[in-house]
């Protein structure tokens, strides 16, 4: 870890903003982030609302290395990316489509709380339909037990499925459904990294063909380029549902990897009704180029959280820089 800023430093330029959805996603309706500049850039402290300081102090140390270290050099200067489809229904598949730009690969929802196996068969089925070329993954975020992942998997795979993300919650119970599935559909370990207190356990468990890498989840761009070179697994960088500022450390980690064999889930914010650039980082033709991102003042002004929501911000940034 490089030598960490002062703390009025960080609070003297911190934006906190309220970005609307235009659907659902993770059950979020409206998006709180904290971004701030530092003399390298633009970082994003956005942790989940519910994440507790602990595990909200990854994300601040990968928010100042983007502010203040900058990132490492790029080794390619595109990144392909997928589309992202919510747990919507059917129906609603092509208005979410509609919003990215020439899609080549698609990641869905899957296991959403409420909902039915024949819901998640419906869904990846309307995105067949609409996209018979496309690479298919699906993302069940731990939400099936082990049987309830076989059955489901051996069942979505007659659409073809690239590989199932975190089908199951433990790297116990991923090991064991790729077992069962003997190769037929590839695992891919997304919280069982990021959520872990050892990152590579799943890689030495042999639980998974390939890890989902976040650069904010695990520390920075150069803290989840070391995971991965030591797991020795192919990885697929993707995001937490960010802002441009937060998508920028995504394409700058998928920009450095020394191989990127998957496309990267770096399109969501193709998925809100607001942004705090102009530009926004999205995709065009199925891709992204590298480049740096920085808030708009007017944006910023625009979508700026109300003054409770923004000194709540500001003690959580006061309380996980103490942890770093």
């Amino acid at each position: 870890m490089f030598s960490l800023p002062p703390l009025d430093a960080i609070l003297s330029s911190a934006h906190v903003v309220s970005l609307p959805m235009r659907v659902k996603f993770r059950g979020v309706v409206t998006r709180e982030v904290m971004v701030f500049e530092g003399p390298a850039g633009w970082g994003e402290f956005g942790p989940f609302l519910e994440y507790d300081d602990e595990e909200s102090s990854r994300w601040l140390a990968s928010a100042l290395e983007a502010g203040w270290l900058g990132y490492p050099a790029p080794v390619r200067d595109w990144v392909p990316v997928n589309a992202t489809v919510p747990a919507v229904s059917a129906a609603e598949v092509p208005a979410v489509l509609g919003a990215f730009d020439a899609v080549h690969t698609v990641k869905i929802k899957v296991a959403e709380a409420g909902q039915t196996m024949s819901d998640d068969a419906a869904r990846v089925g309307a995105v067949r339909h609409l996209l018979p070329e496309a690479k298919i993954r699906v993302d069940a975020n731990g939400g099936w037990s082990v049987d309830q992942a076989v059955s489901a998997l051996r069942m979505l795979s007659v659409f073809g499925l690239e590989y199932a993300e975190q089908p199951v919650a433990t790297i116990a119970e991923m090991a064991a459904v790729r077992t069962a599935l003997s190769g037929s559909v590839l695992i891919a370990a997304d919280e069982s990294v990021r959520k872990a207190t050892d990152p590579l356990a799943v890689a030495r468990a042999g639980a998974a063909d390939l890890l989902v890498v976040k650069a904010a989840p695990l520390g920075g761009v150069r803290r989840a380029l070391e995971i991965v070179a030591e797991a020795g697994l192919p990885a697929v960088v993707s995001s937490a549902l960010d802002s441009s500022v937060g998508i920028g450390a995504g394409l700058a980690l998928a920009a450095a990897l020394p191989e990127l064999p998957f496309a990267c889930g770096l399109g969501t914010v193709s998925l809100m009704a607001a942004d705090v650039a102009t530009p926004s980082l999205v995709a065009v033709d199925g891709g992204m180029e590298v480049r740096n991102v920085v808030a708009d003042p007017e944006l910023l002004a625009q979508f700026a959280a109300p003054a409770e929501r923004h000194d709540w911000w500001l003690d959580r940034l006061r309380r996980t820089y103490a942890l770093l």
